[in-house]
């Protein structure tokens, strides 16, 4: 009977605990990722969204702009990335670029990523670290496509066709997918992740095309840029705990004694 029992236990108990594995993954996930940043935003209020609401705005700018006659034209001539273009003519649309919307794509979804990968760094990471992540990423990939179109077509399959420098860059996707794996990374959120980094993987395999690389690269150099991260915060000095020092004993406060005084004797005069 008790081996019966050992074995219908163990026999159940593998899915038990992987479900219980995937279960606890994720509320680590959901508490990280969403439940921080929120606590944040609740202390904070909307000012911890001056970049999401930038970015936002800045696209939808854009996007307005290229549907008038010759708006097209002038949203490529300020943040259009090529990888024909001068290299420093490339550096200075670059930051600009985290703005302008692939043409080729739907608008209004690519706000509310781009929306949600801004506030929820910003929260999370900071002002700072957020813009140069984003930053990183973007300019990490127009680099790159410029590397593999010098090496050329037929080399190790990661060469490029010179007609690709025709085609403009991801444009804010880049940032977007650097965004959310960075924060995966250093937020220990796997199923995040998966859902990033390996869609992009997917992409690429099943659409090969210049904005898949682009975002293969953003996600390499999130990953690299986050475990440098880690790894320099693990080596900092942790601060030393100053403790009280120990009061000194107080003294015994001497008790006064009150002592009864003597009984007179004697009495009347003349008493024997």
């Amino acid at each position: 009977m008790v081996q019966e029992y050992r074995k219908y236990q163990n026999g159940h108990g593998v899915p038990a605990r992987l479900a219980l594995f995937v279960v606890r993954a994720l509320r680590r996930e959901w508490h990280a990722i969403v439940v921080a940043p929120l606590r944040q935003l609740a202390r904070r209020g909307l000012s911890g969204l001056v970049l999401a609401f930038v970015a936002a705005f800045g696209v939808i700018l854009f996007h307005a702009i290229a549907q008038h006659p010759g708006g097209e034209t002038a949203v490529r001539a300020l943040g259009g990335v090529q990888g024909d273009l001068p290299l420093w003519l490339a550096l200075l649309r670059t930051p600009v670029s985290l703005y302008v919307p692939a043409l080729d794509l739907p608008v209004w979804a690519g706000i509310t990523q781009l929306f949600l990968a801004f506030a929820l760094a910003e929260l999370t990471l900071g002002r700072g670290r957020t813009l140069f992540i984003s930053y990183a990423t973007t300019l990490a990939g127009t680099l790159t496509v410029r590397v593999m179109l010098a090496i050329g077509p037929g080399r190790w399959g990661l060469g490029l066709p010179p007609q690709i420098g025709h085609v403009l860059d991801t444009g804010p996707s880049a940032a977007v997918v650097g965004l959310f794996t960075y924060l995966s990374v250093v937020r220990r959120a796997p199923v995040v992740f998966f859902l990033t980094g390996g869609s992009m993987v997917a992409e690429s395999v099943v659409r090969p095309n210049l904005a898949g690389r682009e975002h293969l690269i953003a996600v390499a150099t999130a990953v690299v840029l986050a475990l440098v991260h880690e790894r320099a915060w693990r080596r900092l000095p942790r601060p030393v705990r100053r403790t009280r020092p120990a009061a000194a004993p107080t003294p015994p406060v001497p008790v006064a004694v009150a002592y009864p005084e003597p009984m007179r004797t004697g009495g009347r005069t003349g008493d024997r």
